[in-house]
Formats: C-alpha cells, sequence, structure tokens
C-alpha cells in the first residue's frame, strides 16, 4: 500500500477521495492566482517576458492586427500569391506568441511609421494687416496705419514661429504703404495748390 493510496481501508487515515480531489483543485486555483499578483509586484517587463525572451510572449489583439495589416499591404503590393496571402493570414488570426508572428512577416519589409505633419496656423496679426488693409477702401486711410504695424508685427512673428501668413502680412503692408504713399501726396499736391493760388491771389 503506497503513502498516495486513496482506498478506504478500515483503521486507515488516509483522506477519502473527495478531499484530495478537493485538495488539487484548490492548489490549481491557488496557483492560478497567484501569477498575476507576482506579475503586478514585479512592474516590469521581465515578468512577462519569461526571461527576456520576447518570443514567448503572449501576443495581444492590437499585435495580431497590425500583422493582418502588414498581410494585407504585401498582397496589394504583389508581394504574396493569394494562396501565401490565406494561409498566413489564417496563421496571424490563430497566433499566440511574438515567435508565431514573427515568422509570418520575416521575409516582408518592416512597415513604414505614416508621419502626420500638423498643418501650421495662419498668423493673426498677418490677417489683421490684411482686413485693415483691405478696410481702408471703407473707411479711408486712417486704417492704413494698423494695417503697416500688423504686418511688420506678423513678418517678425512668422520668422520665429514658423506659422502661416506671410503673403498675407506683405499684402496688408502693401495695401497700408500704399494708402500712406497716396495721401502724402494728395496732402503735397493740394499744399502746393494753395500755395501756387495764393500767390497769383497776391499779385
Amino acid at each position: 500500500m503506497t503513502d498516495n493510496d486513496t482506498t478506504l481501508i478500515p483503521g486507515n487515515d488516509t483522506a477519502p477521495l473527495a478531499d484530495e480531489l478537493q485538495r488539487i483543485a484548490d492548489h490549481e486555483r491557488r496557483r492560478r492566482t497567484a501569477a498575476p499578483r507576482v506579475i503586478r509586484a514585479a512592474g516590469r517587463t521581465q515578468a512577462f517576458t519569461a526571461g527576456g525572451e520576447r518570443g514567448k510572449m503572449r501576443a495581444a489583439d492590437a499585435d495580431r492586427d497590425g500583422v493582418v495589416e502588414r498581410l494585407n499591404m504585401a498582397y496589394s503590393e504583389g508581394r504574396l500569391s493569394k494562396d501565401e496571402y490565406d494561409g498566413r493570414l489564417d496563421n496571424a488570426l490563430s497566433a499566440r506568441t511574438y515567435a508565431d508572428l514573427d515568422q509570418l512577416v520575416t521575409d516582408l519589409p518592416a512597415a513604414l511609421a505614416t508621419a502626420v505633419t500638423p498643418v501650421a496656423k495662419i498668423n493673426e496679426f498677418a490677417l489683421a494687416s490684411l482686413g485693415c488693409g483691405l478696410a481702408q477702401f471703407m473707411f479711408g486711410p486712417v486704417v492704413a496705419i494698423p494695417a503697416i504695424v500688423f504686418g511688420h508685427v506678423a513678418r517678425h512673428q512668422i520668422k520665429r514661429t514658423g506659422e502661416q501668413g506671410a503673403g498675407l502680412a506683405l499684402a496688408g503692408l502693401m495695401l497700408g504703404w500704399a494708402a500712406v504713399i497716396l495721401a502724402i501726396v494728395l496732402i503735397v499736391g493740394l499744399a502746393m495748390s494753395v500755395g501756387i493760388n495764393g500767390t497769383m491771389h497776391l499779385h
């Protein structure tokens, strides 16, 4: 009779079979719940990598989706035949570890990251400069000075920040200076006209 024999014999203190099975079940339950606690306590990648070997790590749905995208791209580019694509796609969807996924794309070029270049905003002073330059056709040359000031401020900021609107600022400056020059010409012309008329009256 061995120590592990669970057969009930009168006078034998061996636990019944049901108790033994219960102990085994309790042991398995403690073993399954202990692993997450170890992982949370570790807080490091090494707890997941089983000695740092990436290939043994369990793959996530996002990892499988990434491989599927690479397979789709390779198939659309003609790198894979229909049979190759179908076979690798099935294996990708059923893959369990990184090693399973890596072997499906090892002969394919690496996926290129899509860089999104943010669009630079238009400088507010450039908009204000152009607005004042156009407004002088309605309100007169009084808004020409703000158009010039805003235009210079905008061009200075655009050089520093890389914003858009350099052309708008230049247009505002040109309209502003054109109004100022025109006003100066009109004033000088009017003064000369008044002076000529005064001289003629004196004679």
